[in-house]
């Protein structure tokens, strides 16, 4: 089994990067052969908001990354969180908050590291 680690730095909503990466953990996670991680750093912390209301036709992050939490794992980086008041009760179901020292332990296991 291959296991890929993504890391996501951008805000939710301000470019593409974060469905890219959204969109990729996704197909990845879809795969047999797949585990999958997402860590969320800075400004991409609020991908896993709770409650992401958008307009209709437009992708939804909060359910983009439901799908990833199906068979993956998702982890934001916990000063980021702090810095913009996120807590965890605010969280997307099944993501969690994270540490640097668990992106370090991520990075070592992976045999990919993606970063957007």
């Amino acid at each position: 089994m291959t296991s890929t680690l993504i890391i996501l730095n951008d805000a939710p909503y301000g470019n593409e990067r974060a469905y890219n990466a959204l969109r990729l953990a996704g197909a990845l996670t879809a795969r047999e052969d797949q585990h999958v991680r997402v860590f969320l750093l800075a400004d991409a912390v609020g991908c896993a908001k709770a409650g992401q209301k958008v307009p209709e036709g437009y992708y939804n992050l909060q359910a983009m990354l439901g799908k990833v939490l199906r068979k993956g794992e998702v982890a934001l980086c916990g000063t980021c969180m702090d810095a913009r008041g996120l807590t965890a009760g605010e969280l997307v179901e099944g993501a969690r908050h994270g540490t640097l020292a668990q992106l370090a332990e991520w990075t070592a296991e992976a045999d990919k590291v993606l970063v957007f």
